[in-house]
Parts: C-alpha cells; sequence; structure tokens
C-alpha cells in the first residue's frame, strides 16, 4: 500500500482522527487529479472531480484538526474519493 493510499484510509478512519499532516493530504490529492489553487490568507482551492471546494491549511502546526478531517472525507466522498 502506497503511501497516498495510508492517507486517505486515514482521513476515513473511525473514530475520526487528528494530527494527519496536510502536506500529505495534498500530495494525495494532487495524485488522483485534484486542482489545487492559492486562495487568500490559508485558503485553498481544491477541485476534484467536477466538485470544488475551499479548506484552511492549518497553522501553525502541520497537522489537520479533527473538523478539518469530516470536512475532507465529505469532500472526497462527493469527488468519488473512497479507500
Amino acid at each position: 500500500m502506497g503511501k497516498h493510499d495510508r492517507t486517505l484510509k486515514a482521513i476515513f478512519a473511525d473514530p475520526v482522527r487528528s494530527g494527519i499532516r496536510w502536506s500529505d493530504i495534498q500530495a494525495m490529492l494532487v495524485a488522483r487529479g485534484a486542482a489545487i489553487s492559492e486562495g487568500s490568507g490559508s485558503r485553498i482551492r481544491i477541485a476534484l472531480n467536477g466538485v470544488r471546494a475551499v479548506f484552511h491549511r492549518p497553522h501553525p502546526k502541520k497537522e489537520t484538526d479533527k473538523g478539518a478531517i469530516k470536512s475532507m472525507r465529505r469532500f472526497l466522498t462527493e469527488a468519488g474519493v473512497v479507500p
């Protein structure tokens, strides 16, 4: 299993995990064909399989919190990307 597959499984793990590095999530999205562009401040615009969303890059930490993981899970599900 590759790193991107492990990241995807971590996003969909129950109970919801925190501490997943944003850089790992972003790399997994790009590997699956997502278009990512910078917004203002810490915003990141993501388009994948016709679904669009805006996320906030975590700061000052590099890890994503549980709320953002839940949002990413919904986004990936809508885009048809599930483990």
